[in-house]
């Protein structure tokens, strides 16, 4: 398959690049007052408004044409089929079907994956009853107050995003904690002030080896046995998300409390599956299901809906013509929601875990760019942190801002002023302040005439800096299953075009493995000789201070 960058589409976009380098926003929407009405989409109550882009309908012509000529549709169609489109680790890729809410078969090998779906979320269903319905108690007969999920990467980033989102839906008498460093620190300050009677804790880990989950995990068990007489105990307190059911009962878990999912799952995308118990346990299964149907409800969309009124399509190609035409290097999340945190937390790892490659998919050396680094936090906090950069600094940062139009709270003028500003920014960021109109404010201002110029230039605002906007009514539980497919399949989309392998995470193994070597040199005395020298240097240090 030839490359995207021989592709002739893409050959016609880096002429166009010169054309829409010149233009400024202002000019676009002053040309064209029907810009917002015809580059916006509604996804029921969601609105996707792309209007503050950098681009002409011919843009958008030359993406949809680069889109149908790396295959776009049939790579779509092959990840929903159950295709193994996961080449290196030879695996499907089905987070989609975990939240497959229409039930049709779906074949991996010529088994339908749905019967054993349904069959765990039923047992997710029953867990998450008898913890809030106090059903299930500890070994003492007290209810359970407090879950500690431990877990790591996907296992953890997921569901601590949802779970915190959430809030609104989460009882304040169960608290749902979570621990995934294996710094102490993590869980030293998590477990100091819980009562081992009423703790539970959910052990999530694949094969029930990776390092950071298990470490963790040994020393929350040490914790509770250390008030505790006889480890029948620990199967009151203790469940696992595993398919080492070998390990899990060695550790003291009942298999019975097992909780399963499967390879086609990667961990990224894991939050749909039992990974997503904790977040069943904090806001009811009901609410885990409404969650799934928003993802559902994307997925559809995606997998029938034209290229050209397709939302993580548009948001696809968007950020492929920043990154590979405009040499954006970033892409900030920008939620104006507190509850919403963690969302590009979340989104570092599902954007930056799939799309860091510089190979293809036939293990050949790329010589374009590929995924961008994301970064963001909640408005209004992020704009007196690095909104600064955004406007005025020399990089071109491309922002999604995401907001709901009703509060969970009726604190008054809240809502209206944080509104605003989510509003205000997306304006400010593509109108700017040119040099005269920062002057005529001076001048108002009765600023002397030898300071004009110099405060002029440095109260001017370049603009013509592009951003998404997603507004919607409020963040129920339904609406963050939308939000979270749309970025799901936005990957996708980046990954199809740049033909790399968006679902394996090769890059995470090495540091892994060099670490189980250093961890062996650390023990004993004497000097550490067999690494280069600034390894040496660190490891003998390190001896010196302990």
């Amino acid at each position: 398959m030839a490359r995207c960058t021989q592709l002739p589409a893409w050959q016609v976009l880096q002429e166009h690049q010169w054309e829409i380098a010149r233009q400024h926003m202002r000019d676009l929407f002053s040309a064209d007052t029907q810009r917002f009405e015809r580059y916006s989409i509604r996804l029921d109550d969601l609105l996707f408004d792309y209007s503050k882009n950098r681009i002409t309908d011919k843009t958008l012509e030359h993406l949809f044409e680069l889109a149908r000529q790396v295959g776009l549709q049939e790579k779509i169609t092959a990840m929903f089929r159950g295709d193994k489109i996961n080449n290196t680790e030879r695996r499907a890729v089905l987070h989609t079907a975990l939240r497959n809410r229409s039930n049709r078969p779906v074949l991996v090998d010529g088994v339908d994956v749905m019967p054993g779906i349904n069959r765990v979320l039923e047992q997710m269903r029953i867990f998450s009853n008898a913890i809030r319905s106090h059903e299930w108690r500890g070994y003492t007969g007290k209810p359970i107050s407090d879950v500690v999920h431990i877990g790591i990467g996907g296992s953890d980033l997921g569901p601590k995003m949802v779970v915190k989102a959430l809030t609104p839906y989460c009882r304040p008498e169960l608290k749902v904690h979570f621990v995934s460093n294996v710094d102490e620190a993590d869980l030293v300050e998590t477990i100091k002030n819980l009562n081992r009677e009423t703790t539970l804790f959910i052990v999530a880990s694949k094969t029930f080896t990776t390092q950071e989950t298990m470490t963790n995990a040994l020393s929350a068990r040490e914790w509770f046995m250390a008030g505790v007489d006889g480890k029948e105990a620990i199967a009151k307190h203790f469940v696992a998300v595993s398919t080492n059911a070998e390990k899990v009962e060695a550790f003291g878990i009942d298999t019975k409390n097992m909780f399963e999912f499967w390879d086609w799952v990667g961990g990224r995308y894991s939050l749909w599956s039992a990974i997503g118990l904790p977040i069943a346990v904090a806001v009811g299964m009901e609410n885990f299901e409404l969650l799934l149907t928003g993802a559902h409800k994307v997925d559809e969309h995606f997998r029938t809906e034209p290229l050209e009124s397709n939302i993580p399509v548009l948001m696809g190609l968007l950020g492929i013509w920043y990154n590979n035409f405009f040499g954006a290097q970033t892409q900030a999340i920008l939620p104006y929601d507190q509850y919403l945190d963690f969302l590009a937390d979340h989104l570092q790892q599902a954007d930056m875990e799939s799309n860091g490659k510089s190979v293809d998919i036939e293990g050949k050396r790329l010589d374009y760019d590929t995924g961008p680094v994301i970064f963001g936090q909640a408005g209004t906090n992020g704009q007196h942190a690095f909104y600064q950069l955004i406007h005025q600094g020399s990089k071109l940062i491309p922002c999604d801002f995401l907001a709901a139009a009703r509060s969970h709270h009726h604190l008054g003028g809240h809502h209206e002023a944080l509104l605003s500003n989510f509003i205000a920014q997306t304006e400010a960021l593509m109108r700017g302040k040119t040099t005269e109109e920062a002057k005529v404010e001076l001048v108002a201002e009765g600023v002397p005439e030898d300071q004009l110029d110099m405060l002029a230039m440095a109260k001017t605002f370049p603009g013509n800096k592009p951003s998404n906007s997603f507004l919607y009514q409020s963040l129920d539980p339904e609406t963050l299953g939308v939000l979270i497919a749309l970025y799901e399949h936005k990957v996708f989309v980046q990954g199809s075009v740049w033909n790399i392998n968006s679902f394996d995470q090769m890059g995470v193994e090495l540091g892994k493995q060099l670490a189980k070597t250093v961890l062996k040199d650390m023990t004993g005395d004497e000097s550490v000789t067999s690494h280069e020298s600034s390894t040496n240097g660190l490891l003998n240090y390190y001896k010196s201070l302990r």
